[in-house]
């Protein structure tokens, strides 16, 4: 019952800023349909309750399972057997995140299915269970991060000359959307595989960081060479279907509950497969073991349906509506500011950034402290929304335009920052693209981009979750420069 308690406390100060945002808006300056208004206050308690059961159904069966996994193909002593393993489990949880989902849907129903929901999902996970596997190559073999990033997004670059400037936002909010509940902790917990296959533990415990910036890379690489080598087929003219009050609540919900129901379904269902097979020649767990794997596999898959349904119900059509009636506003630092505010909220109530802060801190031992990174962060992720705002509405401005110098930036401040601040600060990126940032900023942008003329629904309506990924990047990496001039200067 105490597990209980804090994740749904968690969870719910997670997304409680949006919702008063989003209230204070309809009393003021955006008011909203009231059967609108009632979607998206249900769909915010479904969204607790599901994310609430997900969570705990992470802990009850994701998290163990990785640590099986990997103890289990580190007692190959093969790497190429790790490997494998590792691009098998990583590939299908990728597939089952909650962000990287609504994304896909999102990116379906825009471009009229141009680009499939399942097509996507499919392509980026692969993408990023391969590049987990040379995530695992490189801490293997002792193989420097910053080298490896450098290769890497020196390949991205390379990749996005030729590429539709839509494909590019697309695999940009795609590598941000992955890093999400669920893929990050497993991927943690499948390096201590590799770990055991070290004879160094404390060196692979610390180039553990930045295994899941490698790993998000991936998604990347995975949509430019999916544009590249596809049919150069002109994507049809988006569609962006703005909410109403035509529709009573209940069968709003109750007509979208097959749907989520069958995508949970199908990105559950690899996962428990595989738990069951390596349960038989593997694992070999105890019968209350094996239950309580089981009761973990039964939240995750009643949370993230749950979940999909709270968002698709209702965060997504009211976020939309805000975004497209302040746009609609003559004075348009109204969406600008609204945009700034909305970024700050939900990095300062997302929980991972606390375990983050604490981190830091601890590395540092208290030299930077969480006020300090809690600021830079929610400066970052606000910044990074209002400039998403700014592209919409100057159509002059494109989204290389911020990526490039962007990670050019990130890059080179690697030789600069201290080599701690490097896997971590990359890491972070995830930590910013929570479930609020996925759903209801994403149709918010996408709400504005269909309202202003000059702007491309498609083009500029994909991006944000790119920057809200970039930018605590920069931020944490200016941290650390910050923290090796101060330890020069008191000669620590």
């Amino acid at each position: 019952m105490q597990v209980l308690q804090a994740k749904f406390k968690e969870v719910f100060f997670s997304v409680l800023p949006i919702t008063l945002i989003v209230i204070l808006l309809h009393l003021t300056i955006s008011p909203v349909p009231g059967a609108v208004l009632w979607r998206f206050l249900i769909g915010e308690m479904f969204v607790v309750i599901g994310l609430t059961l997900f969570l705990i159904g992470v802990d009850l069966a994701i998290h163990p399972l990785g640590d099986l996994t990997g103890t289990f193909l580190a007692k190959t002593n093969k790497l190429w057997t790790v490997l494998l393993g590792g691009i098998i489990v990583g590939f299908f949880i990728c597939a089952a995140e909650p962000d990287l989902i609504v994304l896909a849907n999102q990116i379906e129903q825009v471009t009229q299915k141009m680009m499939a929901s399942t097509t996507l999902l499919m392509s980026v996970s692969l993408g990023l269970a391969v590049m987990l596997a040379i995530g695992f190559l490189r801490i293997f073999y002792n193989f420097p991060l910053y080298k490896l990033l450098l290769g890497i997004y020196g390949l991205i670059f390379l990749l996005s000359i030729p590429t539709n400037p839509a494909f590019l936002a697309m695999a940009f909010d795609a590598s941000g959307s992955t890093t999400g509940v669920l893929a990050v902790p497993f991927i943690l917990a499948l390096s201590v595989g590799i770990s055991k296959l070290k004879k160094d533990s404390k060196a692979s415990e610390k180039d553990s960081f930045g295994l899941v910036a490698i790993a998000s890379s991936g998604a990347i690489v995975a949509v430019l060479l999916l544009h590249l080598l596809s049919p150069k087929n002109e994507l049809a003219t988006p569609v962006f279907e703005l909410a109403s009050d035509n529709q009573a609540i209940w069968s709003h919900f109750a007509h979208l509950l097959f749907h989520s129901i069958k995508e949970g379904t199908i990105s559950v269902l690899p996962l428990f497969l595989i738990f069951v097979v390596l349960q038989l020649i593997s694992f070999r767990l105890k019968k209350r073991e094996v239950y309580r794997m089981f009761i973990g596999f039964g939240y995750v898959h009643i949370g993230l349906i749950i979940f999909l349904l709270g968002v698709s119900g209702g965060l997504m059509d009211i976020g939309g509506l805000i975004g497209h009636q302040l746009a609609s506003f003559d004075r348009k630092t109204w969406i600008l500011a609204v945009g700034l505010i909305l970024g700050v909220a939900t990095i300062l109530s997302e929980p991972a950034v606390y375990v983050l802060t604490d981190q830091i801190e601890e590395v540092t031992s208290g030299y930077i402290q969480k006020k300090a990174i809690l600021a830079s962060l929610a400066v970052g992720v606000g910044l990074a929304v209002f400039l998403s705002v700014l592209r919409v509405l100057v159509p002059q401005i494109q989204l290389w335009h911020y990526l490039l110098p962007g990670y050019l930036l990130a890059l080179g401040l690697m030789f600069f920052t201290p080599k701690m601040f490097i896997g971590m600060a990359f890491d972070a990126g995830g930590v910013a693209t929570g479930p609020m940032t996925a759903t209801f900023i994403l149709a918010f942008i996408q709400g504005a981009a269909d309202k202003i003329e000059s702007a491309n629904l498609i083009i500029d309506g994909f991006g944000m979750i790119a920057l809200v990924a970039l930018m605590p990047i920069i931020m944490l990496e200016l941290l650390g420069v910050l923290f090796k001039l101060k330890n020069k200067r008191e000669g620590i």
